[in-house]
């Protein structure tokens, strides 16, 4: 009974072992993912509020600057195909340089996180 009970409290222990950097890696890829659309729409809005016209859908962070993996483009509302040309999205993305995008619209709402 002993053995067992001490089985199964390795069995455990080592998948706990292997669940802890897996479990962390996403809860710290949300952050991120937060972050990231914090930082687009703020861009976004200060970009607004400077009197710059976003209508021909720019990409505001080539990449983020605190969060290299990320870029922030504005697309059109609701998308449109002409979003999906690669001479409309940000170059650090479509060159592999950045893993994820945050998309907002011309009004600076969210539209998609890639």
């Amino acid at each position: 009974m002993e053995k067992r009970i001490l089985i199964l409290v390795i069995a455990v222990s080592v998948l706990i072992i292997l669940i802890l950097p897996i479990l962390f890696y996403y809860l710290e890829e949300g952050k991120k993912k937060e972050k990231a659309i914090n930082i687009c729409i703020e861009t976004c809005r200060n970009e607004l509020l400077k009197g710059r016209d976003l209508f021909d859908g720019p990409c505001l962070l080539n990449p983020i600057e605190e969060l290299p993996e990320w870029v922030c483009d504005v697309v059109n509302e609701p998308r449109q195909p002409i979003d999906d040309l690669k001479e409309n999205q940000c170059s650090f993305y479509y060159e592999r340089k950045a893993k994820h995008f945050v998309e907002v619209s011309t009004s600076c709402n969210l539209v998609r996180v890639v």
